[in-house]
């Protein structure tokens, strides 16, 4: 039989491009193997097969958009070894079948394909100019429209170059116009060979992204970092023992779960930090979805823990251990890095005292801990050891201003120090 494979559930991502192609015509492929690799703003995604058989036709190419129910490829599901174990009046009518679909390859090539948008000139009206899908990205990111941009690829192709050249010399033309603008002098091109012997590294795909989103969010952010100690000592001595204790749990507590549990309590009593602007409207969401930092090969993923006030230490631990080593084999689905309304950047198994972490929008705040340190703390008549833990919040200023940031900071760390107070 043949059939239609097509792009599954891929969350709310629309339109999102093809950057590998992991099969070719004629090859067979088992239920859930890798056929493709698609590019989220966030991530890369496996696309697997839904169906055991020969590959017919594949309908994309590299660099087409697609979207959930695109068709990818298509099928026939009966395959040579399944022929030879054929009673042979079965054989005779795959054979007729074969004859029949053969002569219905004009039809086949008219097969509707939903939601397809292959880049191509023949498109403009749906993407602008002839641009490459990176390039498209660059410019929705920076907000520069795709039709002023000078093309310097083959056939008039605008590449992602192309766009960083257009916001470089946009930059640095606002001297000489009216005041009040950037005053920025244009990027330094330098050749660096001159000095001394040098390599190059392209940037990962992840990389990439996340450096779009950063600049995107360190501009239109009005970002304020506030700073916060903490008192674990306790808390510590109460990790080691419980992991002691349960022998039997697959993964062992470490501080994240703690912090991911009592951000989510904190976020529940100032629930400001749990939105994002939209227009002139805040959003204030009812779902606690936190996301964690995780330093990969490929560059930072963000993994997201939903529904992170109504799970225990034990599970949350559980589960960002298991998010964690999906991260690092580029393996995260894409639900499984959505809906985050808060982040926790985690940098305490590295070390650093203090940090200013950029916010992760459209989230409004994040929070960034370091390495904790045994300090000499003043309790009224002597001065004791204590482990610290050192808290950096950083928050957008157009909805959080410094006492409520503060506040939010001071209970996070009220909690840790007594984390009874997180069931109250």
């Amino acid at each position: 039989m043949l059939i239609k494979v097509t792009v599954p559930d891929i969350g709310q991502n629309q339109n999102i491009p093809v950057i590998e192609i992991l099969v070719k015509p004629g090859e067979f492929v088992e239920i859930d193997q890798s056929i493709a690799t698609l590019e989220s703003d966030k991530a890369t995604i496996d696309m697997p097969s839904s169906h055991r058989g020969t590959i017919k036709e594949i309908m994309l190419k590299l660099g087409d958009l697609v979207s959930e129910g695109t068709v990818f490829l298509l099928l026939d599901t009966v395959s040579p070894g399944e022929i030879e174990h054929m009673p042979c009046y079965a054989i005779n009518s795959v054979q007729e079948r074969c004859d029949q679909e053969n002569s219905k390859a004009a039809a086949l090539a008219s097969l509707p394909i939903a939601k397809i948008i292959p880049i191509s000139p023949v498109n403009n009206q749906l993407l602008g100019k002839y641009a490459s899908p990176l390039a498209h990205k660059h410019a929705r990111v920076f907000g520069v429209d795709i039709n002023s941009v000078n093309s310097t690829g083959q056939r008039g192709r605008i590449s992602q170059q192309d766009v960083q050249s257009f916001i470089k010399s946009t930059l640095a033309d606002m001297p000489n116009k009216n005041e009040g603008r950037l005053n920025l002098l244009s990027w330094p091109q330098i050749d660096f060979s001159k000095f001394g012997e040098v390599s190059r590294k392209p940037l990962t795909r992840i990389q990439k992204i996340s450096s779009e989103n950063l600049s995107r969010n360190w501009i239109m952010i009005p970002a304020v970092t506030y700073h916060e100690d903490a008192d674990i000592t306790e808390l510590e001595e109460f990790r080691k023992t419980i992991n002691q204790e349960a022998n039997d749990q697959l993964h062992k507590i470490t501080i994240l779960a703690f912090l991911i549990k009592t951000s989510a309590a904190a976020l529940k009593k100032y629930p400001e930090l749990n939105s994002s602007l939209d227009g002139e409207d805040l959003v204030l969401k009812q779902y606690v979805h936190i996301g964690f930092a995780v330093d990969t090969p490929n560059g930072l993923m963000v993994p997201v823990i939903h529904n992170a006030d109504q799970k225990g230490v034990y599970e949350i631990a559980n589960e960002a251990s298991n998010l964690a080593d999906l991260a690092r084999q580029s393996k995260l689905r894409t639900d499984q890095i959505q809906g985050g309304s808060f982040t926790i950047s985690s940098l305490g198994g590295i070390g650093g005292t203090y940090s200013a972490p950029i916010i992760n929008a459209p989230e409004v705040a994040i929070l960034a801990v370091n390495q904790s340190a045994i300090k000499p703390i003043w309790n009224g008549s002597e001065f004791s050891p204590r482990l610290i833990c050192p808290l950096s919040l950083t928050a957008d200023h157009r909805v959080i201003d410094g006492a409520l940031a503060t506040r939010f900071n001071v209970y996070i760390a009220q909690l840790l120090c007594d984390f009874r107070k997180v069931i109250l």
